[in-house]
């Protein structure tokens, strides 16, 4: 295969993931167009994101300015989903334009960080009476962070929940200086001590998927759950190899990531998931080595499974199918009602 083939069937794979973090397809289409090879796709986000930087200093008010400024987290972290040396750089860089468009957009959110964990917490619009309803903590995957599930965030917090977006380790902004771990429901635990609530809902996306329903099966704080096309088991040896070279870029070597991938078996753990839980997952979902959702839904007490036949990996080219329901989910579980 040519490096121009290879590069039109990574635009075409990407797209629904890409334009599902929120960035405007007609960009996305511009941007791609002229690659003629993978490499070349991080340093044009990086490009596009510096743009939307420049956008943000120049325009007319603070709306407009964290407008370019969210665009430029999204094209930022896009840039990292490809094999590229400065994923490191465009990490720190959609972190830093995140921060920057929260400030300008949303006073009234902060920044939390441990060990282990790093994040926003975003409170619901003004006027929502005494403020949050619940607490939800928002968990990125394998190659995701916390920048690429903003609409997410924006349907929870309409609901009246205060969401946490976070990087644990090995992933967004930590990439660079920690390794993913399969005990993620520490990580819960730690972040739910230093957010000082009774109790939270969860939801994992991809990989994140995993960690939160692990977390839900270990962690008693964790009063409500959902996965977005999490594992419910891996097969190191059936994974495809790109994905593989991924979990060892992420764990820090082969030896790492096959004793990762051994941990990723929710059987014994399903059952103990007893918050209510919602489960979904993209028909078209299909990767060797990686069993869906579906027997997590089953063997959780409180389990429900929701399949979306035309829906991808993470479903971006299918969020009317699920995004309300989930948010709906978390909100009424979180709130009695």
């Amino acid at each position: 295969m040519s490096a121009s083939d290879a590069m039109a069937g990574f635009v075409a794979e990407q797209w629904t993931r890409v334009t599902g973090v929120g960035v405007d397809p007609h960009e996305y289409r511009r941007v791609t167009d002229g690659l003629a090879s993978v490499a070349e796709w991080g340093p044009a986000f990086l490009r596009t994101g510096r743009e939307h930087l420049e956008r943000a200093e120049d325009a007319g008010s603070p709306l407009s300015a964290g407008t370019h400024l969210l665009a430029a987290a999204r094209w930022f972290h896009s840039a990292t989903l490809a094999p590229y040396a400065e994923a490191a750089r465009a990490a720190a860089a959609a972190d830093d334009a995140l921060g920057r468009a929260l400030a300008l957009l949303e006073p009234g959110a902060r920044r939390v960080s441990g060990e282990g964990f790093t994040g926003w917490l975003r409170v619901p619009p003004a006027g929502r009476g005494d403020g949050a309803v619940g607490t939800v903590i928002v968990v990125p995957g394998l190659d995701s962070a916390k920048e690429e599930f903003l609409d997410l965030a924006s349907a929870l917090l309409a609901r009246g929940l205060a969401v946490f977006a976070m990087d644990g380790p090995g992933q967004g902004v930590l990439a660079a200086s920690s390794v993913l771990v399969p005990e993620y429901e520490e990580v819960v635990g730690r972040v739910v001590d230093a957010l000082g609530v009774p109790r939270v809902g969860l939801v994992g996306l991809s990989l994140g998927g995993y960690f939160a329903a692990r977390a839900a099966a270990l962690e008693p704080r964790v009063a409500a759950a959902a996965t977005v096309s999490g594992p419910f088991r891996l097969d190191w040896d059936e994974l495809p190899p790109p994905l593989q070279d991924m979990v060892v870029r992420r764990t820090g070597g082969v030896d790492a990531a096959r004793e990762f991938a051994r941990h990723v078996d929710l059987a014994g753990l399903a059952p103990r998931v007893t918050a209510p839980l919602l489960v979904v997952d993209g028909g078209q979902d299909v990767i060797p080595g990686v069993t869906n959702g579906e027997p997590l839904a089953r063997s959780a007490p409180r389990g429900t499974h929701l399949s979306v036949p035309h829906g991808d990996h993470l479903l971006g080219n299918a969020r009317p199918d699920w995004l309300p329901r989930l948010a709906d989910h978390l909100a009424h579980t979180l709130t009695g009602a």
